[in-house]
């Protein structure tokens, strides 16, 4: 059973997954990695996330980052969003797409490409600081 799921949009996002795991790994907390899109595997998501004995979910996604979001609206466990630096806005369309998310859906946002804040406060989250 991994403490943590770790879920990316895109493949693209490596860099930011590794800063991420290597985080949880320093505290020697388990970890799954997932590439899964909002978008392009909807059905695959939600199986996903339903079937997770995971604590805490990090989910990773640039441009509309919906991809935090929707974890949310499908878990109670806490969220926590990483948006990804891109072409149009340097991320900032990612970080305002997770921190704009409606009552009742709640997601922590790191900062653009914060994979590390998001290993540390997963890490905060599970007791392990």
């Amino acid at each position: 059973m991994a403490e943590v799921a770790v879920i990316a949009g895109s493949a693209s996002d490596q860099g930011i997954i590794d800063k991420a795991t290597a985080v949880l790994q320093s505290y020697n907390i388990s970890f799954d990695v997932q590439i899964i899109s909002a978008h392009r595997d909807a059905e695959k998501l939600d199986a996903y996330v339903k079937a997770s004995d995971a604590k805490v979910f990090i989910c990773i996604a640039g441009m509309s980052a919906a991809l935090p979001g929707v974890v949310a609206a499908r878990t109670k466990k806490p969220v926590i969003g990483v948006p990804v630096s891109g072409k149009i806005a340097g991320g900032l369309d990612a970080l305002l797409s997770i921190v704009q998310m409606p009552k009742g859906v709640p997601v922590a946002c790191m900062a653009v490409d914060g994979g590390e804040n998001a290993g540390h406060f997963a890490a905060r989250i599970l007791g392990k600081n």
